[in-house]
């Protein structure tokens, strides 16, 4: 607090008297706590006097805690009988005191401010009242620590300004504490202002607000593990995924058969996902899974829809990859070699994508070393796979596309140029189930 007067000499301060209305000893004293009336009184005859005052010198000249002086002055202002004028409306805690005349509050001269005051809420119950108290207890148990400095006050000012509740304010210390293990006052506060501007007040609301935060977390990690990523999704990227499980209304298992598409790809990405999803959408009719009729390229409808026809793709995908294990096992068994050369060459594999992130002196001369041995074994592989009658691609997956490895969607996550051949055989195939 700063009142500004005419300056007198420290001397005459206390030859002096003080006015103090009896309207403040009938009405306000008796029920205000001692220490809030100290502070009115000795920061009064300051001003009466017109001599320079601060908080600070208050509470040394008092023997209080600065934020007992900020705690009297909002208990104060709550009753009426003061006025804090903020030189900035954002600094809630530099301002100067006016005293008001409580005459004409009580004689009704003032309505507009006595008004004011009263839709105000109510910090001097706040200030006293029980459960702030156990406010207080519970978040120093939560903390560890006495509350000090400014923190009480901040504390009182979320109440003020954003109407968070006792309940609400101990809660997210202890969300703080546990879950972010952080429990600075001015990061609570964000943590309570972001709550406040969600209306979320209740403890339960909270919680519910918490799981659904939670669970959409869980998906993003699901998201970018299906694709491969090790990091935490981009601000772009949860968009597009919120639209996924939004407005698209897709569910886990969907996105991530949306996200295995992206297995035959030299580069997987979320763009490419979204617009495999956007496209079930529209050719199914609102869903992954629907009933729009397609046009085959001659112009006329087919009788199925793109459903059936991605299903399809994953009937075929999955019978070329069965395929290619029984293959390979019959390799084996005639050729164990083989299976020997295969297993050097993964190990090599995986030793070369070590050495690719480590940042050794030597990673090129090494890579090379690696490349150079791993061509040398499937020269020799090709030869002994001719040698004994098997062709050369004879243990590869022989996929009906090449583009889009039997997955319906090219690299741009745009519709296969095979689609419309796949269309007229997944007719064939949907007939002859039905038949069978």
């Amino acid at each position: 607090m700063q009142n500004i007067f005419i300056k007198k000499k420290a001397g005459e301060l206390y030859l002096l008297d003080t006015s103090v209305d009896n309207v403040f000893i009938s009405e306000y004293m008796a029920g205000a706590p001692a220490d809030f009336v100290k502070v009115y009184l000795f920061a009064l005859m300051y001003a009466e006097a017109g001599h320079y005052m601060d908080n600070e010198t208050i509470a040394k000249q008092l023997a209080m805690a600065d934020e007992d002086i900020l705690k009297a002055w909002s208990y104060w202002e709550a009753m009426g009988v003061i006025e804090k004028h903020f030189e900035n409306p954002k600094d809630r805690f530099n301002y100067q005191v006016e005293f008001l005349n409580l005459k004409e509050l009580l004689y009704g001269k003032q309505p507009s401010k006595e008004k004011e005051k009263k839709e105000r809420p109510d910090m001097a119950d706040q200030l006293v009242n029980v459960d702030i108290k156990a406010m207080y207890s519970a978040i120093e148990k939560i903390t560890g620590r006495l509350l000090g400095g400014q923190e009480p006050v901040a504390i009182l000012s979320w109440m003020e300004e954003y109407g968070a509740s006792p309940e609400m304010i101990t809660y997210a210390y202890s969300y703080c504490k546990e879950t972010r293990k952080k429990d600075a006052h001015n990061y609570v506060g964000t943590v309570v202002k972001e709550w406040a501007g969600k209306n979320l007040r209740t403890k339960e609301e909270i919680e519910a607000h918490l799981q659904e935060v939670d669970n959409r977390h869980y998906l993003y990690k699901r998201v970018m593990k299906a694709l491969g990523f090790n990091r935490n999704a981009t601000e772009q990227e949860k968009h597009l995924m919120d639209s996924w499980f939004g407005d698209m209304d897709y569910k886990l298992d969907k996105v991530l058969e949306a996200c295995g598409k992206t297995s035959g790809i030299s580069n997987p990405n979320i763009n490419y996902v979204n617009k495999i999803l956007k496209n079930w959408k529209e050719e199914s009719g609102g869903g992954a899974s629907g009933g729009k009729t397609l046009q085959k390229s001659d112009g006329s409808k087919a009788a199925i829809n793109a459903s059936t026809v991605f299903r399809y793709y994953d009937m075929i995908r999955e019978k070329a990859e069965a395929e290619v294990t029984t293959r390979r096992q019959q390799v084996y068994e005639q050729l164990p070699e083989i299976r020997q050369i295969d297993e050097e060459v993964r190990e090599l594999g995986l030793r070369l994508s070590r050495v690719m992130v480590s940042g050794a002196d030597n990673a090129k001369e090494q890579l090379e070393r690696f490349r150079v041995k791993i061509d040398a074994l499937g020269e020799e592989k090709a030869f002994k796979l001719t040698e004994n009658n098997f062709p050369v691609d004879y243990m590869e997956i022989r996929y009906k596309c090449g583009q889009c490895k039997d997955t319906g969607t090219n690299d741009m996550g745009e519709r296969c140029s095979c689609f419309n051949e796949r269309l007229n055989e997944a007719e064939i195939w949907q007939n002859s189930s039905k038949k069978m």
